[in-house]
């Protein structure tokens, strides 16, 4: 691989990054007004009279959420760091950005926390009583998640394999 071909590796990990930061950033930042977001979907859903298992598990995750802010608002205060999280994440992902190659234990990282989605959900869920349905939900976040890390993972090898044979 040429120079021009490195390159051209280098940007579309660059625009692939920008997309995963983005939709990171995005569904953390949904964690904020969690209330508010609850409240308008349940209200969407029985307005247009669907008492489906999706609708009745939203219905009384916005009860249990609408009854604890109002008793104990302070335990919003979780969701907060939550969407914290996802931003502060976001951030070290600028690293792999800027440097890919040496910052490629960050992309690696990120694939190991997109493969523990999976026992998280499915443990927790269960110790917590979550929906089977809701657990696969949130397998969603490690499955999309990993396909545009794997993705910079494998032309970040391009790069490194690249530079190896120029040197």
């Amino acid at each position: 691989m040429k120079k021009k071909n490195t390159e051209t590796v280098e940007k579309k990990i660059k625009r692939m990054l920008i997309l995963f930061i983005t939709l990171l950033v995005l569904s953390g930042i949904t964690a904020f007004p969690l209330k508010t977001e609850l409240n308008f979907l349940v209200d969407l859903l029985n307005s247009n009279q669907n008492p489906g298992m999706f609708y009745q598990w939203l219905s009384k995750v916005n009860d249990a959420i609408n009854e604890i802010t109002h008793l104990y608002p302070f335990l919003s205060y979780g969701t907060d760091w939550l969407a914290f999280s996802h931003i502060v994440i976001g951030i070290f992902f600028i690293g792999v950005y800027m440097d890919p190659v040496k910052n490629i234990f960050i992309t690696k990282t990120g694939i190991i926390a997109c493969l523990l989605v999976f026992p998280l959900a499915f443990i927790a869920g269960y110790a917590r009583g979550i929906p089977i349905f809701w657990q696969l939900i949130d397998c969603s976040f490690g499955a999309f998640g990993i396909i545009p890390l794997l993705l910079i993972y494998k032309w970040t090898k391009q790069i490194i394999k690249t530079n190896h044979k120029n040197k």
